[in-house]
């Protein structure tokens, strides 16, 4: 994108997003969906209305206005909840269903792990795990744990 878009966003006394096309048409509810929000969350950014169809494309998110760029990232991390893992503490048992108590970006914490089968391999050397209860938490680079999360992660793989 190369200078101002072409539309205006905001957001309503609902807290929902705004979009003003530039022919004037209003579109409300819009939702911001990242492409590639592990390997690249600040890139391409598509618009989508209440539909599911595409109003706009963000190339970039630093290519928006400061105002409008704060819109779509409030938006995002509001939909987006993903505590990445740091350290597994423990789990209560190898076998699943499992407990896992672990340390977050966003603090202690502790989950269901239903199956091995919720542990899913992403752009490696990334994973993603679900709890019980459809939480994501993100396990960017498996190999930078320390030694003693690695160990208990390489059991569930």
């Amino acid at each position: 994108m190369n200078g101002k878009p072409d539309y205006l966003l905001s957001r309503n006394t609902f807290g929902r997003l705004v979009f003003v096309a530039n022919d004037g048409k209003v579109q409300e509810g819009v939702v911001p969906v990242r492409a590639f929000p592990i390997t690249a969350p600040e890139r391409d950014i598509a618009l989508i209305d209440s539909h599911g169809r595409e109003l706009a494309w963000i190339e970039k998110l630093s290519d928006l206005p400061d105002e409008m760029r704060k819109l779509v990232e409030a938006d995002l991390a509001g939909r987006e909840f993903m505590p990445e893992i740091r350290r597994i503490h423990e789990v209560s048992s190898f076998a699943t269903p499992s407990t896992w108590y672990v340390e977050t970006d966003r603090g202690e914490t502790a989950f269901i792990l239903k199956g091995e089968e919720y542990i899913r391999r992403l752009k490696p050397p990334s994973l993603l795990v679900t709890d019980s209860q459809g939480i994501h938490f993100l396990i960017r680079d498996r190999f930078a744990l320390d030694h003693h999360s690695r160990r208990i992660l390489d059991r569930f793989l």
